[in-house]
């Protein structure tokens, strides 16, 4: 096969729709917004992790029930997504290590050696914490700013703490979205 026919090929590979980059309308992520080559931004808001189940029943009836009236208030479409993030436990580790070379009592340094074991076993176990996030796309800065301070306005009075999203949180996003999960030593996507 000349390089021509190879040129060809190569093209009416990509017109076909087989690289990934034919289908992801991603054009950059930003100022903590994906944009889209349709001129739509996609954003939202990362809400904290908090453990119902330790609480007393009525206080976790009354989270239950603030949750499905916040569901129900939201007037647009929205993406509920939880991703698993792995935790980067190493300066922990470094900390400790360092720590344990300047204490002398043998009680203190059993503990930090301990700890040290433990850190050890998470890191080996790829340990993650899931994260929570409501997207949305829109084309209007000012309504996704609006929207933006609606939820996690109506998230705080579940007594939940929200924020926006951040770029590395939606490039994490997408990482997982794109990868089944799986993610690459450097845990960044190429856009």
């Amino acid at each position: 096969m000349n390089s021509n026919n190879a040129n060809n090929t190569n093209s009416t590979n990509n017109a076909n729709g087989i690289y990934t980059e034919n289908w992801i309308t991603v054009k950059e992520i930003n100022n903590n917004m994906i944009f889209l080559d349709n001129k739509k931004m996609v954003t939202g808001i990362k809400i904290q992790p908090k453990n119902i189940f330790i609480m007393d029943q009525n206080s976790q009836n009354s989270i239950i029930d603030s949750l499905k009236n916040f569901y129900n208030q939201i007037d647009f479409e929205f993406w509920l997504i939880i991703a698993d993030r792995p935790v980067d436990i190493n300066l922990y580790i470094s900390q400790l290590e360092l720590h344990l070379t300047n204490v002398q009592d043998p009680a203190r340094r059993k503990l930090i050696v301990q700890d040290l074991e433990k850190a050890e076993t998470f890191a080996a176990n790829d340990v993650v914490d899931t994260e929570y996030f409501i997207l949305f796309q829109d084309d209007n800065s000012e309504s996704i700013n609006k929207r933006i301070r609606v939820l996690i306005n109506n998230l705080a009075s579940c007594g939940l703490i929200a924020s926006q999203t951040s770029n590395d949180d939606l490039r994490m996003i997408l990482d997982n979205l794109l990868n089944g999960g799986q993610t690459f030593k450097n845990r960044t996507v190429t856009i």
